[in-house]
């Protein structure tokens, strides 16, 4: 089996993927690991034929250590090196992403970056699309050769390509026990030639033989990072029994083609056709897996394996939400089980502004709205009414042809302008459809579902021819708070 994929016609990377997120949690305490004593560590991978190196701009000094590598070994310029950028939400601008992206290459000590994976804390707010533009611009100007997500949901992946954004691949937690990215997300991938880079395979160490019949452990503030974030996963996919008996079917698969655990757990992964590679951490230095990963390439899983497998997937309840979803919405799947270690605050989207009688409104800075004199959204006591919205940004139609596309960044939109003026989306009680086809209304009102599957108001759909060119839905929307209720 080829140990490489095209993640791209100009990249080649490893199928195993090395992580070095976990170099953040070793410098956690204060003590910056010595680059170039760390780096040497990051031989061996290359050496067995796994030259990619997964990163991020807060992985602790992961960008240094590996730019060390690649500039000072002898092995280094064999190497991928893939890294995130992960700004803070809240308003931006291109001068600041660029000066993000020339921090990381400086760190690389490269003049282009293999892959740039980005990363929004809030859709709501629409700096993220903006701040994926100008990644896009400076990747023509050569910084970056390729665009990449990560934990981005398949609705916000459908509307980053729907728009032209050249993206190639969306970095997701994927593994026997979370299984979110097979469904809709990898539909997505597969309509518009991206590939899932899966991180979590091995749930932090969890998936493997050393948890095989061990009891419960209580790891909430005594483990690693990796173990405190995904033995939430394991909570939420139904408890420790079930993923005994997981672990226990997988043994089973491992033991007949005498490999361990973590390898059918990742080789599981691996085989599946909207998959371009798997992350496995590594602490450098510390432990190193390199013959035990090299195992993946020595067999194959058959049909009755995979049968066995999704027998005992079967028991376990589903993560909940979609990919990334654990970093934006309840349950946090976190190692803190918040964001407090991420964040300090999302801004509102919108500024508020004070209205005509007692009325506050927010405004969305589309053409449309100071030409024909209205707000994007008003609130008055605890009434708030968002006009008819198209996917309109600044100057930008958004999500192309893709109704599905066009129809999530209309409810990003109205989201964006409930919450600025205290409100969220499940106080909307009444939300109405114009589709200016009517052929596309089943992808409108599905994308309409699921946003609204928890929430259900009252809906209205029906087809009208709408102003400007290109436009394929508009919705408007009605919300009341509760608890807010005048006498």
């Amino acid at each position: 089996m080829d140990l490489y994929t095209d993640l791209a016609p100009d990249l080649k990377i490893s199928k195993v993927l090395t992580g070095l997120w976990q170099i953040a949690d070793m410098e956690k305490d204060g003590n910056i690991l010595d680059p170039n004593a760390t780096s040497l560590a990051m031989a061996p991978y290359v050496e067995a034929g796994l030259t990619t190196f997964d990163m991020a701009d807060h992985y602790g000094s992961a960008e240094i250590i590996s730019g060390t590598f690649y500039n000072q070994h002898p092995q280094g310029k064999r190497a991928q090196l893939l890294t995130k950028w992960v700004p803070k939400p809240g308003k931006s601008s291109k001068q600041e992403t660029r000066e993000a992206i020339q921090l990381s290459l400086d760190r690389l000590q490269v003049e282009k970056i293999d892959l740039l994976q980005f990363h929004a804390w809030s859709y709501p707010d629409p700096t993220w699309l903006d701040q994926l533009f100008w990644l896009s611009e400076l990747k023509k100007e050569g910084l970056i050769k390729h665009i990449g997500l990560t934990n981005f949901d398949a609705a916000h992946l459908r509307i980053v390509c729907a728009s032209g954004i050249p993206v190639v691949s969306n970095q997701v937690c994927h593994s026997l026990i979370d299984q979110r990215a097979s469904g809709e997300m990898a539909q997505v991938c597969k309509e518009y030639g991206v590939k899932v880079l899966a991180f979590g395979t091995l749930a932090g160490g969890f998936l493997s033989n050393k948890w095989l019949g061990k009891t419960e452990p209580s790891i909430q503030n005594g483990g690693t990072w990796s173990q405190m974030k995904y033995k939430r996963f394991i909570d939420a996919a139904g408890g420790w029994d079930k993923f005994q008996y997981l672990l226990e079917t997988v043994d089973k698969v491992a033991k007949k083609h005498q490999v361990s655990i973590a390898n059918v757990a990742t080789k599981f992964i691996m085989d599946q056709d909207y998959i371009g590679g798997v992350i496995i951490g590594a602490r450098l230095g510390q432990s190193i897996h390199i013959e035990d990963t090299k195992q993946l390439f020595t067999f194959e899983l058959d049909d009755v394996d995979k049968s066995v497998i999704h027998n005992a997937q079967s028991q376990l309840s589903p993560i909940p939400g979609d990919c990334g979803d654990e970093y934006r919405k309840p349950p946090f799947l976190t190692a803190s089980g918040d964001l407090s270690h991420h964040l300090e605050e999302l801004p509102k989207p919108f500024e508020i502004n004070e209205g005509a009688n007692g009325s506050l409104q927010v405004f969305s800075g589309t053409v449309w709205e100071g030409m024909a004199g209205y707000s994007r959204g008003t609130r008055r006591g605890n009434r708030i009414s968002v006009s008819g919205t198209t996917a309109t940004h600044g100057n930008l139609m958004i999500g192309g042809k893709d109704a599905a596309a066009q129809t999530h960044f209309v409810l990003d939109k109205i989201e964006a302008a409930i919450i600025s003026l205290g409100g969220k989306m499940e106080d909307v009680i009444r939300t109405r459809i114009f589709v200016n086809n009517i052929k596309d209304w089943e992808a409108v009102a599905r994308a309409h579902g699921q946003r609204f599957a928890h929430i259900q108001p009252a809906n209205t759909l029906v087809e009208a021819k709408l102003v400007g060119e290109g436009y394929l839905v508009e919705i408007e929307a009605d919300a009341e708070i509760l608890g807010e209720m005048e006498d």
